[in-house]
């Protein structure tokens, strides 16, 4: 039987992809990971088995990210992707195609937002949406951005991080940078090379940081951890220890850019919406929200209250799908409002 289709919103991440749908809410999330039979082209798995594949697969066989730094590194991957996870959400049987909301973040050039907004309506969708990740953040943590106050986000995603100041529904000052998860596990790995001349995989390098990675270990006891990897010297299996002082000084470089931006926005917000911030605080989205004490020095370095949303990881994709019913709240008359984005990006299908 034939049905019509529902609003979905997509957080298309670097590292996930969280699938919301109107009056179901979440429904889908994998990890941003496509596996591919290079002879043919042909997708082999997608997801989670897909994940399962990274560094594991023959020679005929690539397990790829199609997405880097929050933005598309390989278009037609990218949309047989979305076009698998659309299917799996929405069915074959439908009378009408989606409409899809897709965030973005804020610092990405036109060029990046076209191919988000094709990539989406080549996948199936009957009308393609963007709206900027830090909004969709808000909107998702459950925030009131339509009132004339400041509220300021920062959502550390896999590839970026994105810092807001939002207000009267849009945003106010912004930046993004690209640095999020995938640069902690990659700073890992090299460090761990450096130092200890062991070849560790990213997925082994994620493991180390969710395990025993500390963004503020000052006063708190070291953890140890066991790595196995392969010996740069002779080529062997090897397993070392590891302790949560040593990743601090591998991410830390990562960690002052993220505080940077941080100060940089507070630094061009205007001061009637710097002191809604004051008494409001900062807001933590994202995965890279849930490492350890971030929160604890993002609040040493800028002197401000910092929350962590309830579900820190949905946010985005939450707020992303709550987006297509509220375009009436988002103004369209702020400079950088999504309404002004949304409609610029607005397509049909065929």
């Amino acid at each position: 039987m034939l049905h019509l289709g529902a609003d979905i919103g997509i957080d298309l991440g670097t590292a996930n992809i969280y699938v919301y749908v109107k009056g179901k809410g979440i429904v889908l999330k994998e990890p941003s990971v496509v596996a591919i039979d290079k002879s043919s082209g042909k997708v082999i798995a997608v997801g989670s088995k897909a994940r399962r594949m990274l560094g594991r697969t023959p020679g005929n066989i690539v397990a790829i990210r199609p997405l880097r730094d929050g933005v598309i590194a390989d278009y037609d991957v990218t949309e047989k992707m979305l076009r698998y996870f659309i299917g799996r959400v929405n069915g074959n049987k439908v009378l009408f195609k989606p409409r899809v909301m897709v965030c973005i973040p804020s610092g990405v050039t036109g060029v990046e937002e076209r191919a988000v907004r094709e990539a989406t309506i080549q996948a199936g969708a009957r009308q393609s949406f963007v709206i900027e990740e830090p909004l969709a953040a808000a909107l998702g943590a459950g925030l009131d951005i339509s009132q004339p106050g400041g509220t300021m986000v920062v959502d550390i995603g896999g590839g970026t991080t994105d810092v807001a100041v939002l207000s009267l529904g849009g945003i106010v000052a912004s930046r993004a940078v690209r640095v999020g998860g995938d640069k902690f596990d990659e700073a890992i790995v090299k460090y761990i090379r450096k130092e200890f001349n062991l070849a560790i995989g990213e997925r082994t390098g994620e493991e180390i940081k969710v395990e025993i990675a500390n963004a503020c270990p000052e006063d708190k006891p070291i953890v140890e951890m066991q790595v196995r990897g392969r010996n740069l010297l002779d080529g062997l299996p090897k397993e070392i220890t590891v302790n949560s002082w040593q990743i601090y000084h591998a991410i830390s470089e990562n960690l002052s850019l993220i505080v940077n931006t941080v100060k940089e926005v507070l630094e061009e917000t205007p001061p009637e919406l710097a002191s809604d911030i004051i008494d409001k605080g900062i807001v933590l989205t994202g995965g890279g929200a849930l490492l350890q004490d971030i929160d604890t020095l993002i609040a040493r370095e800028t002197g401000l209250n910092v929350i962590i949303a309830e579900d820190p990881l949905s946010c985005v994709a939450i707020g992303t799908g709550r987006a297509l019913s509220m375009l009436h709240v988002l103004n369209p008359q702020q400079k950088r409002s999504p309404l002004r984005k949304a409609v610029k990006a607005n397509h049909y299908a065929g």
